[in-house]
């Protein structure tokens, strides 16, 4: 495959969050706040990459009866280290995350990405595969945040990833403090907030792909009619 193929189907036709929908439980959790959604996303990334590569390059070695078995060890593996290097070098996104930073082991994203493509191809594609879904993962829980952040608190708050130092606040840099408590939806930072952004951007998504295809039609009757 191309990596322009590859790229252009983990991050817009293939979509984990917004068309697949896999993984809803952890990322519908931890998108309370964007520090958690790009926490959550480099770790994701970097054990989806990792995983994938070696898989790939054990492909031909892993028995075809025991390979869901040995994807997992080889995926926990890296979930372990991971999670070991937040816990040292990031540890209010460690904290912030607890139990979903692990069960990234279980996450049918991953473990469907090792069995659909990385034991299929090589080490190379099957890096750009981890890349690409890990940024359609991202792109995903980034923008499900940065809504329920925004609307749901009134503000938009970022830390360092390694130092948990502030170095954005929208609304201090707005000189608007004081008015950030009287424009919020609670109801967004709840469970049931979660779904309603979810909904609400599965639509947007589709929509926007609906139109881009019916573009796509319309252009394709138009060289058609000229060419004929």
């Amino acid at each position: 495959m191309k990596s322009r193929e590859i790229f252009k189907e983990d991050i817009f036709t293939k979509n984990p969050i917004f068309v697949l929908l896999l993984g809803l439980c952890s990322s519908l959790a931890i998108t309370t706040s964007i520090d958690n959604a790009i926490g959550m996303t480099v770790a994701f990334t970097l054990v989806l990459i990792c995983s994938n590569v070696l898989i790939s390059l054990l492909r031909k070695v892993i028995p075809a009866e025991i390979r869901l078995p040995i994807f997992i060890i080889i995926i926990a593996t890296f979930v372990t280290c991971v999670t070991l290097l937040a816990e040292a070098y990031s540890f209010h996104i460690y904290e912030s995350l607890g139990v979903f930073l692990p069960l990234i082991t279980v996450n049918c994203i991953v473990l469907g990405r090792a069995e659909a493509f990385a034991s299929k191809h090589n080490p190379w594609e099957s890096f750009l595969d981890g890349l690409a879904t890990g940024i359609g993962f991202g792109l995903a829980l980034i923008s499900i945040a940065f809504i329920r952040e925004f609307l749901g608190t009134g503000n938009i708050v970022l830390h360092s990833l390694f130092t948990n130092k502030e170095y954005f606040n929208l609304m201090k840099l707005l000189h608007l403090e004081e008015f950030s408590s009287s424009f919020k939806i609670s109801i967004l930072t709840t469970g049931v907030g979660a779904f309603l952004v979810l909904g609400l951007l599965i639509a947007l998504f589709n929509y926007i792909s609906y139109k881009k295809q019916e573009k796509k039609k319309v252009s394709e009757v138009k060289e058609g009619e000229v060419n004929a």
